[in-house]
């Protein structure tokens, strides 16, 4: 009985997850991987999804998970085109963000995010920065947008994000990151 309970306690263990305290990279577009949630808000419409994004300078493709894990729409860039996959169709055009929008319905800023979600500015636009007194940025205003950063992997100023929450023209998207990969 008591190799069992420990056993049974072993293996609820190696499923939790605990988020890896990943430095971020001081160099632009630099790669990452992270699984995590999103919760999309405007108006009445809500959404959410778990996500699943790896991040190249040349690539990306970003996966969102039904509850239960199931892959409910495949999105990928290279450096020709943006891709969507869901429901069995394949959908192309020139930017992610526009196949989000048309075939989706989340206008999610994915080109400014693959900086922000690191907590650096879009390299070329005009940004303004609020620090914590760590060096940790709390706010970043960039393109219209409003990034709040909640919460990071660890308390050193180049520590990756853990929570992120955006906000723009009424729209909300809020972004729970459960595990950095290291790249």
């Amino acid at each position: 009985m008591r190799c069992s309970l420990l056993l049974l306690v072993l293996v609820f263990a190696g499923c939790t997850s605990v988020p890896v305290a990943v430095q971020r990279s001081s160099q632009a577009d630099a790669p990452f991987a992270f699984n995590g949630r999103v919760a999309f808000k405007q108006g009445e419409k809500r959404d959410n999804a778990g996500v699943r994004w790896v991040h190249s300078a040349t690539e990306d493709e970003i996966l969102l998970l039904a509850p239960l894990g199931q892959t409910m729409a495949r999105i990928h860039r290279d450096a020709h085109e943006a891709s969507l996959q869901a429901s069995g169709k394949r959908y192309t055009d020139h930017d992610m963000e526009s196949l989000m929008q048309q075939v989706l319905g989340w206008h999610l800023p994915l080109s400014g995010l693959r900086y922000w979600v690191t907590a650096l500015p879009v390299p070329g636009d005009e940004f303004s920065i609020e620090r914590a007194a760590n060096g940790q940025v709390n706010v970043l205003r960039q393109q219209g947008w409003e990034i709040d950063y909640a919460r990071y992997a660890a308390a050193t100023p180049d520590a990756l994000p853990l929570r992120l929450k955006l906000q723009r023209d009424g729209m909300e998207v809020l972004l729970l990151i459960d595990e950095w990969e290291a790249q």
